[in-house]
């Protein structure tokens, strides 16, 4: 028995990921990171790679969600529906596993990271889903931008590069030591001590 994949009954999206797909799509952000990442990816060589736009919305489903692992990002993008049409994967598409996104983690250097979140974080405040602090000079009140360093989770306090080194770490990644040679900014006790 055949059925068209258009006929199957669809999830509703969920209200955050659609409107964060609006506001990427809107800005043209899979170009963005296409041209962010291009040195990392050889044009011919090997199989199709993770692209980048795919990549990065794992990330952020990671981060938003606070998702230990890359294992566990790659089970909740293919158990949800609404997870699913958020990366853009249709029906019959498989979802990355967890070694694609560990390779590609590990392909892409953390200075692009930081580039890409940063970009992001931008156009989620352009757009009111993230807020800055108020900040009062001379009796006139004004929104302070959303430094990187400065954003953390609500309900952990984790950073997104907090977040990029435990997921480097639990993959068993070797270089994911915060000590390297570029460093991810002040660091806090808990980073020293490791």
């Amino acid at each position: 028995m055949w059925i068209a994949t258009q006929d199957l009954p669809r999830s509703a999206a969920h209200p955050f990921y659609a409107r964060l797909n609006r506001i990427l799509e809107q800005n043209r952000f899979d170009d963005y990171v296409e041209e962010q990442c291009s040195p990392f990816y050889a044009p011919t060589k090997g199989r199709p790679s993770l692209a980048p736009g795919r990549y990065f919305r794992l990330l952020m489903l990671g981060y938003f969600e606070e998702i230990e692992s890359e294992r566990g990002i790659a089970w909740r993008a293919a158990d949800s529906l609404s997870v699913r049409a958020f990366l853009g994967l249709e029906l019959e598409e498989a979802p990355p596993d967890h070694s694609t996104i560990s390779r590609t983690r590990r392909l892409i250097d953390l200075e692009t990271h930081r580039a890409v979140f940063t970009w992001i974080l931008e156009r989620l405040s352009q757009a009111g889903l993230v807020n800055g602090e108020t900040v009062g000079v001379d009796a006139t009140t004004l929104e302070a931008n959303a430094a990187l360093r400065s954003i953390v989770r609500r309900d952990s306090g984790e950073t997104y590069e907090a977040f990029l080194m435990r997921l480097a770490q639990a993959s068993g990644d070797r270089n994911a030591n915060p000590r390297r040679s570029r460093p991810l900014g002040p660091q806090t006790a808990e980073q020293r001590v490791e």
